[in-house]
């Protein structure tokens, strides 16, 4: 709510939208979504289907994304990760809401319950709470901000800057410690099976298609890291919203986080090859 808006806003308000390419982010979303079909249709078309194919393709594109991206690709390979960050979380967590609630609607159905109005009242909710959120917020505000030609005065800008370069160390630690409160035990191989598609399969796809698209060597080294980024918190608010799999969720977000110390460091590795 503090630390995370200021780094965003300051970084984007002097970026104009011509500097912007969302080429990177559309292919970005259409390995996403391959993997996120696959993996639906895998586990059975249900909410459980949902939710675990939701785990497989969210980044934690903001705790560890941002302080990584940062210190490897620096301001440009920020702006970057910034674009995607701006619509990941509205355009993966709507389409799983749209999954959920279509699956929901069909089991309702087929008990006598449930309406079209209240799945579309939901699926609008979702959009709307992609949007009003401390993360993609900012970054739209700090963009419409950088269209007008001003500049922010020191007075502001420099506190947003202090508090933007406070995020990086305070988002790693807070990792940790909730990776402490986390139990694994019996959902360990389940776990680690959504792991490595998070943390492996989907890098793989972004790399793939990113190649036989001919993007620009930067914006994709990004992308491939960023999908190479552990399980992201929201996922876990999305299952515990619909009461599925939550303790498969939770191991998976601490499996899929620690994993990432070896998987993120063969990536980067790989990427550092094209």
């Amino acid at each position: 709510m503090v630390l995370t808006p200021a780094l965003l806003f300051h970084t984007m308000s002097t970026v104009h939208v011509e500097q912007l390419n969302f080429k990177p982010v559309a292919m970005y979303f259409v390995a996403a979504l391959l993997l996120f079909a696959g993996v639906l249709v895998w586990q059975g078309l249900n909410r459980r289907a949902a939710v675990l194919a939701l785990s497989c393709t969210f980044s934690n594109t903001v705790m560890i994304g941002i302080p990584l991206v940062s210190l490897a690709y620096g301001q440009t390979g920020l702006v970057t990760l910034f674009t995607l960050i701006s619509v990941h979380a509205l355009v993966l967590l709507t389409l799983a809401t749209v999954v959920l609630e279509m699956v929901a609607a069909r089991e309702e159905r087929g008990q006598g319950q449930g309406s079209q109005w209240h799945m579309a009242l939901t699926v609008l909710a979702a959009i709307k709470s992609g949007i009003i959120h401390p993360v993609p917020l900012p970054i739209i505000l700090g963009l419409l901000f950088a269209q007008t030609g001003l500049v922010l005065p020191e007075v502001v800008g420099k506190p947003l800057q202090l508090l933007g370069s406070a995020f990086g160390p305070v988002a790693l630690v807070l990792v940790g410690v909730t990776l402490t409160q986390v139990q694994v035990g019996p959902y360990l191989k389940s776990a680690l099976g959504i792991s490595l598609l998070k943390n492996l399969v989907l890098p793989m796809l972004v790399a793939a298609l990113g190649l036989a698209l001919g993007m620009p060597t930067r914006s994709l080294s990004v992308m491939i890291v960023a999908a190479s980024l552990p399980m992201g918190a929201n996922v876990f608010l999305f299952a515990q919203r619909y009461e599925v799999a939550q303790e498969v969720v939770t191991a998976s977000m601490a499996v899929s986080t620690l994993l990432g110390l070896a998987t993120i460091t063969l990536v980067m590795s790989l990427v550092g090859l094209l």
